[in-house]
């Protein structure tokens, strides 16, 4: 019998964390930025983002100067945007977000 039980245990946990992932949810965030020109830029961008906890990066535009970023239960701020790309000697302009 208590061997079922932790078989029923481990299954109940699995479930709910699996549920959890699915319940998250996803905005797609796409951020306007002056002064993007190359593929190293780019490169320099995407590592800054990527490590914002919930933060994905997902593709940047360069000739539009638009960065596009998928972001999980987390809330990008004008200020937080404002001092990361300026931080990377980048200008921010504005964002656009699309919950799904």
């Amino acid at each position: 019998m208590k061997h079922n039980l932790n078989k029923f245990t481990l299954a109940l946990l699995l479930f709910l964390s699996m549920t959890q992932v699915a319940m998250a949810a996803k905005t797609i965030y796409s951020i306007r930025v002056d002064g993007l020109a190359c593929p190293y830029c780019a490169y320099g961008i995407e590592k800054k983002l990527n490590e914002l906890d919930g933060v994905k990066f997902r593709s940047m535009d360069l000739d539009k100067g638009i960065v596009t970023v998928d972001t999980y239960d987390v809330k990008l701020q004008e200020d937080q945007l404002k001092q990361l790309f300026q931080d990377s000697g980048f200008t921010y302009r504005n964002k656009t977000e699309k919950t799904e």
